[in-house]
């Protein structure tokens, strides 16, 4: 039966000590009224903004600086899980690929993830997830691959969405040695990565080599007119990610204009005329977050596709709440983290706890 949920979550604690950890995150817009922001992470939001201010804008001539600091959320990887880096072939004219596998265990026949990190498509790392996926290995005793695709605007969509689909056609071709079941691969990705994601189940509709049982979108990066042809109400999208950074990011992973009359086909999730045929769905964003509406949108013609889905806007939150709340040891990140896995549970056809 064609399902669609939505979660609100309005209760919590305050958090009452600062996070050093946000100093290279993008400045904020202008604050948040308080009262429309999640009781949790009221406390934190000045921290943000303080250490968000000392970000430089996101222009070309600062991606390398940007792409050379370190993920204030990225930790190191778990000496219990065993991970490795491999370079598989993308095909011509394109270069190889770098991807990284985690927990691998040949003989056996489990689940499997196929990741791709966030960044806005413009930065990011496939390396930097190793930790997280570790433990969603270890909770779901699957396999995870993240493909360290090329980044824009050296490389537009054209090119890192090939990269994807390289990575995904090798976990499918190798699941035997791997240890994975080949009717129980999913792709997930955050932010961008939740639009790459995206892409790749149409991608993967669309050819028919790479049979998927699921999609993981969390707060994805789906649509390009997003603040800039379609404006946004002014409390939304101004902490972690805001219009213009999105506008840059769309920009350079399109190698065109944002927001105009047309997009490539299959660049843009959002615009792509039909959903049907993909594989069921759990999306989850904040209502601060930039891509609140968008992801709703998208949620909402999954379903009236006939594609199972699962859509959780939580209430107060703003883009990377997660990452920050778990970070916080806060229990709305722990609980948005424990949704996530029963999403996951649920695609892979395992019991929800």
């Amino acid at each position: 039966m064609q399902q669609s949920r939505r979660h609100f979550i309005a209760s919590g604690v305050a958090l009452g000590a600062a996070l050093p950890f946000l100093r290279s995150m993008p400045a904020a817009a202008a604050p948040i009224p308080p009262h429309l922001l999640h009781p949790e992470l009221r406390a934190i939001v000045p921290q943000v903004e303080k250490f968000a201010s000392m970000a430089p804008p996101m222009t070309r001539e600062n991606l390398p600086k940007m792409r050379g600091s370190k993920n204030p959320f990225s930790q190191s990887p778990l000496t219990d899980v065993p991970w490795e880096r491999r370079v598989v072939p993308v095909g011509k004219p394109h270069p190889d690929v770098a991807i990284y596998i985690v927990n691998a265990k040949p003989g056996m026949s489990r689940p499997a993830i196929l990741h791709t990190h966030g960044g806005g498509y413009v930065t990011g790392s496939a390396e930097s997830s190793i930790h997280g996926l570790q433990q969603i290995c270890k909770a779901l005793d699957c396999v995870a691959v993240s493909v360290d695709y090329r980044l824009a605007p050296e490389t537009t969509y054209a090119g890192s969405v090939e990269d994807n689909y390289a990575g995904l056609k090798w976990l499918y071709a190798n699941a035997a040695s791997l240890g994975v079941d080949p009717t129980r691969i999913a792709v997930m990705g955050e932010s961008a990565g939740g639009g790459h994601a995206a892409i790749l189940a149409l991608v993967a509709r669309d050819r028919g080599e790479v049979p998927l049982c699921f999609q993981c979108l969390i707060y994805p990066m789906l649509d390009d007119r997003t603040g800039t042809s379609r404006k946004v109400p002014p409390h939304v999208g101004t902490l972690i990610w805001d219009p213009a950074k999105n506008k840059f990011g769309w920009e350079s992973f399109l190698g065109g204009k944002a927001g105009g009359a047309r997009a490539p086909a299959l660049a843009v999730p959002a615009r792509v005329n039909t959903l049907k045929g993909l594989p069921p769905t759990f999306i989850g964003v904040g209502t601060l977050d930039l891509f609140c509406d968008e992801d709703i949108d998208y949620g909402q013609r999954l379903s009236a596709a006939g594609v199972l889905c699962e859509t959780i806007v939580v209430q107060g939150a703003f883009h990377g709440f997660d990452a920050i709340s778990k970070m916080a040891g806060l229990p709305l990140g722990k609980w948005f983290e424990a949704a996530k896995l029963n999403a996951l549970r649920r695609g892979f056809g395992m019991a929800a706890v």
